[in-house]
Order: C-alpha cells, then structure tokens, then sequence
C-alpha cells in the first residue's frame, strides 16, 4: 500500500542534525530578541540584575512562543518553520509607558490587552489573504530583506553605540565570516552546506577569542538556573493611554507577521491560507499575553530567521521548535545564555549579510513570475518600496508626527506592507480596471509558490 509522501516541512530530520540547525536559528536570532529588553530596561534605568532577570524571561518566553507556533494546537500555531521573538514596533510606546505613563506595570497591562485583541481579530486578518497576490507578496519579501541589511551592517561594525564602532577589524571579521559561509555553501558536502551560518559563526568565533574581540567574564556571574515568576514587577496596571498605544502596536506586528508567514510560505512551499494565517497569529496573540504574565513583550514571527529558511532550504518546522527548545533552556539556564551572548556582533553581521539578502532575494523571485506589461504593477512596486526604505533610510523622518503614526510608519515592514496592498487595490481592483485583464497580472494566486518549494536536487528536509 502506498505511502503519502511528507511534507518537507513535517519531515524530522535526523537527531545527529537537528542540534546543529536548531542552533542556527537560535544564534541568528538571539541578538535582536535581548535587544528589546536590554533597550526598554536601560531607558527605564533597571538595574543589573532586574535586566538579566527581563532577559532570561524573555529567551523562556521566546521558547514557549516558537513552540506554540511551530508545534501547535487546536488553532494556535501556523505550523510553519517560524522563529518567534520580541517585536521592535513596540519598543517606543513601551518606554514611553515605562518611563512616563505607570512603569512596567502598565507596560504588561497594555501588553496583556493587545494580546488578547490580536486572538480576536486573527480570523479578521486570517481573511485579508486574498489582497496579498504575487505582486504585493513579492513586494513585502523583498521590503523584508532590505530593512534587515542595516541590521547586519550594524552587527558587521561592531554592534551599533560601541566603542569600536566601524573599525576595520570588526569588518574583516564580517568579511571572513560571511567567506567562510559562502565558501561552505559552495564546496562542503550537502550535510554541511545546510548549517553553513552555524560554520561560519563557530569557526569567526574561534578567530575572534585570541584577537580579543569577545569577553567571556559574563559567564562564570551567570546564575545556573533562572525561574521566570508571573507578575515579577507587580500586578499589571491597564491605563487607557497605555493600552490604546499598544493596540497601535498589535496592528503592526499582525501586518508584519502576515508578510513573513507568507513569505515562509512561499520558501517552503506549504502557502499560508486564511486559516494557517489566522492560526498563526492566534498563536502570536497567545505568546503575547504570556509575554504579560511573565515579564517581557509582544512577540511576532522573527524575520531574521526567514532568510535563514532560504539559504539553507532546511524547511523542517521541527528544527525550528528545537530551537524553541534551546531557547526555554537558555531562558532557564542563564549561564547558557551567558555563553550564546558571548559571540561578538561581527561574526553574526557576517552571517547576517547573507541571511538578510536571501530574503530579499526570495522577494524578487516571486515578483518575477508577476506580469509588468501593459499595466501599473511597476508602479506598486517602486512606491512600496520607496516608503518601506524611507524609515530605514532616514530613522528620524517622522519624529515629528504623533505617535500613533510613528509607530505604524517607523516600521518599514508594515509601511511598505500597508502601501503594496493599498496601491493594489487602487491600480488592480478598481473599476476602471474591470475587463482589462490587468488585476490578474497582480492579483493571480500563482506567485512563485512552485520555484520556492524548491527544484530538483534542492535539499528539503
């Protein structure tokens, strides 16, 4: 009798691998997911140790978080190889709650609140996936990609705000690193090739310890074992300033969740639908209000860890909820963290390079197999593009608009997320339009879906 065949995204792959390409996501994303904690406890002016305690709790959080989402239940989780973490578009309203409107108290109130209004409007947003065709999918992927090369430039120099920032050294480390991946991807063997970045981490961090570019002094102050308590900081406080700010805050990170489900969909070749899309950010949701409960933040799909799943077609969710498993130990054991924090921002900004570039890369695929003849889709693109690059471009280029806005807009994810959709609708589905044959060409449901499922030969584990 035959077998159905697995998909690559159900296969599990091999114990002996797993570990490595579980450790992969988890150095790929771990910088940006104590970023936020370290940002909102240092405005807050923590101290030591209520920071180390924010970042523990958010590596737990980060774990339980991915795992809902990869793994699943009922209706929480896509299902999908997603790495989940803190969100960056909530970082202003929260310092701004912290420091002025009630301290983190208020923070998770307003956290909790948005969490739950996230699981209410998933089936909303869950809907909305017809207005997400080739065009606009393709355009998001790729608006993805480009808003995250800073991210690795930063790294590459030496981490944004040090000393050494923009030293040759610190970028010749990025160079040698992101030789070695390059250098891995194209003549190791195939079990090789699909933990490339975790080579190239291993092998810059092995070059960077006698140069000096790392200090592993944090590891023998890090407590062995860390347990995360509800409501460290008190009982959570709802102002309505606060939770109206926040759920500005839920808006975004659903429409930056939505552009890197569907574009993990695309990479793997399992497309998110209404109800995977509505299932993944229920989960969001979910992993939000336990963000409230336990001390940390709203959480969303992690980007960084999309460009991952291309370079190494690894499309295997449980590889991904493996290293959710990482990441509950490193919120447990801090002395692990300790260690993982170690890796100098260098080496992962030579990762990074080739990370972020592969989803950007992963967009203009898709925008290929979209039709530009004799029709506006051009136009959609350039524009989306050129707003979702604005912020980026130009970080302070609406620090003079209300907050609300800035919180939307300061996000080049969701700006030019916003802007392809809107413009779709406007040159693709307006009655101008009708039998002109136009609103296919950006509103077909084909999409490249095929290409990024891979072609034969592909590893898809």
């Amino acid at each position: 009798m035959a077998t159905t065949p697995v998909h690559s995204v159900d296969a599990v792959p091999p114990v002996r691998q797993l570990a490595g390409l579980a450790l992969q996501h988890v150095l790929a994303m771990y910088a940006g997911a104590v970023a936020v904690p370290l940002i909102v406890g240092g405005a807050m002016k923590l101290s030591a140790a209520d920071l180390a305690y924010l970042i523990t709790a958010d590596l737990l959080v980060c774990g339980i978080a991915t795992l809902i989402q990869c793994v699943g239940f009922w209706r929480f989780g896509a299902r999908l190889p997603i790495m989940q973490g803190c969100t960056f578009a909530a970082v202003s309203p929260m310092v701004l709650i912290g420091t002025t409107g009630g301290g983190l108290p208020a923070v998770y109130g307003s956290v909790i609140v948005a969490g739950i209004a996230i699981m209410l409007l998933a089936p909303v947003f869950g809907r909305l996936l017809r207005f997400f065709p080739p065009l606009v999918t393709g355009t998001v992927i790729l608006v993805i990609g480009i808003s995250l090369l800073p991210v690795a430039g930063n790294w590459a120099a030496g981490g944004q705000g040090s000393k050494d920032f923009g030293e040759p050294k610190n970028l010749a480390l990025a160079a040698f690193v992101l030789a070695v991946v390059i250098g891995v991807q194209r003549f190791a063997p195939p079990f090789l090739s699909r933990i490339a970045v975790l080579i190239g981490i291993v092998v810059g961090l092995a070059v960077a310890v006698p140069f000096g570019f790392t200090d592993f002094g944090g590891i023998g102050d890090a407590d062995w074992i860390g347990i995360s308590t509800p409501f460290h900081f008190g009982t959570p406080a709802f102002r309505a300033s606060a939770v109206v700010s926040m759920l500005v805050v839920a808006l975004v990170t659903m429409t930056e969740t939505t552009g890197d489900l569907i574009a993990v969909g695309e990479l793997t070749g399992r497309k998110a639908d209404p109800r995977s899309l509505a299932d993944g950010l229920r989960a969001d949701g979910l992993s939000t209000v336990v963000g409230g409960v336990f001390n940390t933040f709203p959480y969303t799909a992690y980007a960084q860890n999309v460009g991952l799943v291309g370079m190494t077609r690894v499309r295997s969710r449980w590889v991904v909820a493996a290293a959710g498993g990482l990441l509950v130990l490193l919120g447990l054991l801090p002395k692990l963290g300790a260690v993982v924090a170690a890796v100098p921002e260098p080496v992962l900004g030579g990762a990074g390079l080739v990370m972020f570039g592969t989803v950007a890369a992963s967009g203009l695929r898709t925008l290929a197999t979209v039709d530009f003849k004799g029709n506006h889709n051009l136009t959609v693109v350039a524009v989306s593009l050129a707003v979702g690059m604005l912020p980026v471009g130009v970080p302070t280029v609406y620090e003079k608009f209300p907050d609300w806005f800035q919180t939307v807009m300061n996000s080049g994810i969701s700006a030019g997320c916003v802007t392809a959709v809107v413009l779709n609708l406007l040159f693709n589905h307006g009655p101008s339009k009708a039998g002109s044959g136009v609103p296919e060409a950006g509103g077909r449901t084909g999409g490249g879906g095929e290409e990024g499922a891979g072609k034969p030969g592909d590893e898809t584990i």
